[in-house]
């Protein structure tokens, strides 16, 4: 019963050990202990989830409050998405963070953000989740200082403030959700009270309104997403990864929960509240976009990058129907990967060449092929071209968006996620291009072929054939989806 916990409380233990030691652990021996941390998770969270499904309440923060735990599909997504992410990551670090200080500090961190996103994945209220999403906040702000330079702090700064922002219009959506809702536990189709609808709807859908806003600060949604690229850029580039892969897909986490099993699908559709949501999910892909494009610093465009194609999962879920929510949902696990494997080539790059701008970059894919080759793959799923993960995921966006039921966003989105998509391929292939083709006039007598370690390499090659593969065989994953997404509506 008590094998939940063991993912959660292993990594965020092993973390907190790593940060209290006194004395500088030797190099080799701090990697071998994080990457045996790493390693014991993710067999612990397999276990976990090869034991069926489990629930435990572990105390009561008052009499109707538990901290409570709980496995779900929803849940099991996220958390498999976690794991590679965080150990591909994890092991891409042992290399790249030579160059950077306070290792120690790192590692601890890391691991018990790892741990922390175990619990959000697994938490089965709404208490629970609350608790542990401002834990992420206070976590993972230290990634983004690393550092320590005025930009990082500053950055960390914008990061902690935007996410207590949001956190607290959470928070006051709790509130009120107590007393109006049979009970916070996580229910499939929502637990608001009949009597409370009819009493007092429209306040309960300016709440619904404000925790889409509160928890959307995390997912970088318009209009509190100024956070997003100004805190991944100036992190280490594998934390830029873990944000932007896996960090920012709990606000994704926290709004499945809040709209789909709490309030339901049933209150919510054709209000108000869902045309907001839509028009602010719609402007903030066409924005992240544009802003990507225009981006001439690599990292920071992968920022915005992010800003725009989490807004395509949020459109999804806006449009409160079992294609588009399908769609979200592979949308999670296909930009998850890609944009942890895009994060991860940056990182490389920097690491090999110390270049950070994309017109640095000519003829980079001569110097380093298979890291330009598996950018450029990832690029295409990203872009949505088959036969890659986020064709399929931007299929299903497409289908829900024209079969919805919603209007004239029902033309409207998919036209905006075609022009994304247009502008995605203009900001992220130029780096091929000019890369393996860099023109008559490039020093080809000064080229020298340099790859980065295969601790490096190996994660990037990994996450580059998974997000291939999903694309490949879908059915799996649409199979696994049709199986739970139907209760939900």
């Amino acid at each position: 019963m008590y094998l939940i916990l063991l993912p959660i409380f292993f990594p965020i233990l092993a973390g907190f050990c790593l940060l209290v030691c006194p004395k500088k652990p030797d190099r080799k021996l701090l990697i071998i202990t994080t990457g045996i941390c790493l390693v014991v998770t993710a067999m612990l969270i397999l276990c976990t989830l090869l034991s069926g499904k489990q629930e435990l309440t572990l105390f009561y923060l008052t009499r109707t409050l538990p901290i409570y735990f709980k496995i779900d599909e929803v849940g099991i997504l996220f958390c498999l998405l976690t794991v590679v992410v965080f150990v591909g990551a994890g092991f891409f670090s042992f290399v790249y963070m030579t160059h950077e200080q306070k290792e120690k500090r790192y590692y601890g961190f890391y691991l018990m953000v790892f741990g922390v996103l175990n619990a959000l994945c697994f938490a089965g209220n709404l208490i629970t989740f609350y608790l542990f999403f401002e834990l992420l906040t206070l976590s993972s702000m230290p990634l983004v200082l690393h550092t320590g330079s005025r930009e990082a702090i500053m950055a960390g700064l914008k990061y902690l403030f935007y996410s207590l922002c949001g956190a607290y219009a959470g928070l006051f959506g709790i509130y009120f959700l107590y007393h109006n809702c049979d009970t916070l536990t996580f229910t499939a189709g929502g637990v608001l009270q009949t009597t409370a609808i009819a009493a007092q709807g429209e306040f309960l859908l300016l709440t619904a309104f404000v925790m889409i806003l509160g928890f959307g600060v995390k997912a970088g949604m318009f209009p509190m997403h100024a956070w997003l690229p100004t805190a991944h850029p100036v992190a280490p580039a594998p934390a830029s990864a873990v944000l932007s892969a896996v960090i920012v897909k709990a606000g994704v986490l926290a709004l499945i929960r809040v709209i789909y099993y709490i309030f339901g699908v049933s209150f919510l559709r054709g209000s108000w509240v869902q045309t907001a949501w839509l028009i602010l999910a719609l402007v903030t892909v066409f924005m992240g976009s544009m802003l990507a494009y225009r981006e001439p610093v690599l990292k920071k465009r992968l920022a915005y990058s992010t800003v725009s194609q989490i807004s395509y999962i949020l459109f999804g879920l806006a449009a409160m129907n079992e294609e588009a929510f399908t769609g979200g949902l592979l949308h999670v696990l296909a930009h998850g990967l890609i944009k942890c494997t895009l994060f991860l080539t940056a990182g490389a790059i920097i690491y090999t060449t110390g270049k950070t701008r994309v017109d640095e970059l000519r003829g980079i894919g001569k110097e380093m092929p298979l890291t330009i080759w598996c950018y450029t793959i990832v690029s295409l799923g990203l872009i949505g071209i088959p036969p890659t993960g986020g064709f399929i995921s931007k299929w299903y966006l497409a289908l829900g968006g024209l079969s919805g039921n919603i209007g004239v966003f029902g033309y409207i989105g998919p036209v905006v996620l075609l022009l994304s998509a247009l502008l995605t391929a203009g900001y992220l292939l130029p780096l091929t291009i000019q890369g393996f083709f860099p023109g008559a006039d490039y020093a080809y007598a000064s080229l020298q072929k340099r790859e980065p370690h295969k601790c490096m390499t190996i994660p990037i090659l990994i996450m580059t054939i998974l997000s291939v593969l999903i694309g490949l065989f879908p059915n799996i994953l649409v199979d696994y989806l049709a199986d739970f997404v139907g209760t939900l509506f």
